[in-house]
């Protein structure tokens, strides 16, 4: 997980997260190249003239792309899940996602939008076969529908907020976090807290949850503000 600055854009940054899966060192090796394929393309682009939805495009086919070279060389199978978000200097927000990592926009303590895993509890939800609370104790909620270095070419679901507004928050993390979360609190923490001390109370409270279980848990939380 990384949060980047632009170099010379004010007011634009990118959130990404990258949950590796794959072996004992495949997974963090997936992950890793997507944050620098990331690094390298934002830092190229120029908020002014280039397509923001483009930009989260092409990060993920050229992860994508890597991923898939390495596991030929290697005797592992790495995969990765990605979600991201890109804010231009203008407040328009344009967010990306592959597999069931997560991006949450919040405004106060409500949700007003988030990403919809690729997975099979997903698509069972979406048929009506199970309600989100039974997704989320599923047997099979791990089953991923499509993610990056799969031998399919990963899904990839876009969207766009026109503007932002000052005080929202964005949330990126991996389904060892959400996982043992509502909306409703995930929406009551970060409002109620300053972004670090939000997100450590997260963190804390997943772990309690999860009891000594639970998956690789990262994230990155961001609060449109003006500086003083």
């Amino acid at each position: 997980m990384e949060v980047f600055t632009h170099p010379r854009a004010e007011g634009c940054l990118l959130a990404i997260l990258a949950d590796g899966m794959g072996g004992k060192s495949g997974g963090r090796k997936a992950a890793d190249q997507v944050l620098l394929i990331a690094r390298q393309l934002f830092e190229r682009f120029a908020p002014a003239k280039d397509s923001a939805s483009e930009l989260l495009r092409k990060i993920v086919l050229e992860s994508h792309l890597m991923i898939k070279l390495t596991a030929i060389t290697s005797e592992q199978e790495p995969h990765s899940t990605l979600a991201a978000f890109l804010v231009l200097p203008n407040r328009e927000c344009h967010i990306i996602h592959a597999g069931d990592s997560r991006v949450y926009v919040f405004r106060g303590s409500n949700m007003l939008t988030r990403t919809f895993d690729h997975s099979l509890v997903q698509r069972m939800v979406e048929d009506g076969e199970i309600n989100e609370e039974e997704a989320n104790d599923h047997p099979h909620a791990h089953l991923l529908t499509g993610c990056l270095g799969a031998d399919e070419d990963p899904p990839i679901t876009v969207a766009r907020m026109d503007r932002l507004e000052m005080g929202d928050s964005l949330l990126v993390c991996s389904d060892g976090l959400w996982h043992y979360f509502t909306s409703r609190e995930l929406g009551t923490i970060v409002n109620a807290l300053k972004p670090r001390d939000a997100s450590k109370m997260l963190i804390s409270k997943a772990r309690q949850r999860a009891r000594g279980g639970g998956d690789n848990l990262s994230l990155a939380l961001v609060r449109l503000d003006t500086l003083d």
